[in-house]
C-alpha cells in the first residue's frame, strides 16, 4: 500500500487527484504543490520499507497508523470535496489500521 500510495500516486508518474488535494492544503503556495506531493510519496515508500523490514513492529504500526489518521484527516477538512467516496476511504483506511497492528503482533511474537 505504501508504495503504490507513494511511489505510483505521488512520484512516478503522480496522480492528479493527489495533486488537487494537496493543492488545497490552505496558504500552500501553487509553486510548491508537486515537491510536497513527491516528498510525501517518498517519505511513504520509506514507511513501506520499514514495514517490510520488521524492525521496532509497535513503532512502525503506531507511524503508520499516525499517517493514516493525519492524511485522511488532512484531506477531508480541507478537501473535502476533491475526494470520491471519503466513507470507502475511511473504511479501508480502518481495515489497514487492524492489519498494521495484527502484522506488528504477530511479528513481536517471533522475537
Amino acid at each position: 500500500m505504501w508504495f503504490y500510495e507513494g511511489l505510483w500516486c505521488k512520484v512516478f508518474p503522480g496522480r492528479a487527484d493527489q495533486r488537487a488535494i494537496i493543492a488545497d492544503i490552505p496558504f500552500l503556495p501553487g509553486w510548491a504543490v508537486v515537491p510536497l506531493m513527491v516528498s510525501i510519496g517518498l517519505a511513504e515508500a520509506a514507511v513501506g520499507i520499514w514495514a517490510f523490514s520488521g524492525r521496532r513492529p509497535y513503532l512502525a504500526a503506531a507511524v503508520q497508523t499516525w499517517l493514516i489518521v493525519s492524511f485522511n484527516a488532512g484531506g477531508l477538512l480541507f478537501a473535502a470535496g476533491t475526494i470520491d467516496e471519503p466513507g470507502r476511504l475511511i473504511v479501508t483506511d480502518l481495515a489497514l489500521v487492524a492489519l498494521f497492528w495484527l502484522v506488528a503482533e504477530r511479528r513481536a511474537i517471533r522475537r
